[in-house]
């Protein structure tokens, strides 16, 4: 197993947006934390993301109904537990920097939206029947994660990895995000049902779309990412 922890990859904008989306996601967890579980598995349920609500337009607890098509939106806002929020949200510092520093602040927004809403359309189009709520903001992320693949394939990523020992190693970004791609879309064909409590198939559906939407730009406006070590092109928007 392995972790992230930094990159080497510089940016000229300062991370207003990732950094709010942070705080907000933490501050939402800490919120639902200090009423207790009990109203923790209340937001989940009203809040999370149902696929067969939305599918076939039925409300599992009308007495905490909620508009089915709003919560793909908010779900992606809630978390089960600690280790689920810090690590998703480490993962959104060292990469959703430089993919703002790309979009800027205002199309950022709507690429981490938009890359949550790809997650949720392939775990409810594999899942259409499922009653299990789904939050979290793994999805967007992974679409983070993989506009950066794209952007930055050399940056090097410094992780922690623990199995038998405890050592730090450096890799090159797309090793990194590559292996963990891989194993998210070795699960997701191995776990179909989401019953492990991970939702393998909105982390593939987000890189996708992520990594499709980057490719695309980049043949569009002719701008990408690496040529050099740090060398680096924002987009330009008409």
């Amino acid at each position: 197993m392995f972790l992230p922890i930094r990159d080497d990859n510089p940016t000229e904008r300062t991370p207003y947006v990732t950094v709010a989306l942070i705080i907000i996601n933490a501050a939402i967890f800490l919120f639902g934390f200090t009423r207790g579980p009990e109203f923790a598995s209340f937001v989940a349920v009203k809040y999370g993301f149902i696929p067969v609500e939305l599918v076939q337009s039925i409300e599992l607890t009308p007495d905490l109904a909620f508009s089915p098509w709003l919560t793909p939106f908010t779900s992606m806002f809630l978390h089960g537990g600690w280790m689920h929020l810090i690590g998703n949200m480490l993962f959104l510092w060292i990469y959703g920097n430089n993919i703002e520093d790309y979009f800027g602040h205002v199309k950022f927004i709507l690429f981490y939206l938009l890359s949550g809403l790809a997650a949720v359309a392939l775990f409810t189009a594999l899942g259409p029947s499922s009653e299990v709520p789904l939050v979290g903001a793994s999805g967007a992320i992974a679409g983070v994660m993989g506009a950066y693949i794209v952007l930055h394939p050399r940056a090097r990523i410094t992780i922690l990895f623990f199995f038998v020992f405890i050592q730090l190693f450096e890799l090159p970004a797309k090793v990194v995000l590559g292996l963990w791609f891989a194993y998210q879309l070795v699960m997701s064909l191995l776990d179909r049902s989401g019953g492990g409590g991970i939702a393998w198939a909105a982390h593939v559906g987000g890189f996708v779309f992520g990594w499709a939407v980057l490719i695309l730009l980049i043949k569009i406006t002719g701008r990408g990412g690496q040529s050099g070590r740090h060398r680096e092109y924002r987009v330009t928007w008409n």
